[in-house]
């Protein structure tokens, strides 16, 4: 008879030792029935069965402490999954946000050029409205100048007799000596 009150020995172990026994009891005679001690199968038997409540707890103890690190793992991997979606979801809206500035940049340098382009115009013509008026105020002038000075080459120069146009000639004398119209001419007339 085994007798295992050894706190060491698990049920495992106890139970291993049953098999052994009843796997190598001999046959009775004239019979396949093997003869096994009663006594000492049901001394293994008893001792598995008390020590089977503290592996079982121990056991749901471990499957216990299993489930919790999973849980704990699944929760860690949950929020290492969140945070990953937010940055992501951050980095496309900066992308966005970039995009959203490139396209507003591009419009309001499309739009500089254009006004630009509209007041390059705008100065193009106001200086060719005032070259324009200004070159008819010239033209105005030269044959202003023109006529003046064809007047001048057809007014005869005073001569000898209706005295010169030197010192001590009286200014009265001179209109007298060439005639007034002749003498000076409008520059308003063509």
């Amino acid at each position: 008879m085994v007798n295992d009150n050894n706190p060491e020995v698990d049920a495992e172990l106890l139970l291993r030792r049953v098999i052994e026994i009843v796997t190598n009891a001999k046959p009775m005679p004239l019979s396949t029935t093997v003869r096994v001690e009663k006594d000492e199968m049901l001394e293994l038997l008893e001792d598995a069965l008390e020590r089977l409540p503290d592996e079982l707890r121990q056991a749901r103890w471990m499957l216990k402490e299993r489930t919790e690190f999973l849980a704990k793992v699944q929760r860690e991997a949950d929020e290492i999954l969140e945070a990953a979606r937010e940055r992501s979801e951050r980095m496309v809206q900066r992308t966005e946000i970039v995009r959203a500035a490139q396209h507003l940049s591009q419009k309001t340098v499309e739009q500089a050029r254009e006004d630009a382009s509209r007041l390059r115009h705008e100065a193009e013509d106001y200086c060719d409205q005032k070259l324009a008026s200004f070159e008819v105020v010239l033209e105005r002038t030269l044959k202003t100048v023109q006529a003046g000075r064809d007047k001048l080459r057809v007014t005869p120069l005073p001569t000898q007799e209706q005295g010169h146009l030197g010192f001590g000639v009286d200014t009265g004398d001179l209109g007298a000596a060439v005639g007034a119209d002749e003498a000076f001419f409008d520059q308003d007339e063509p």
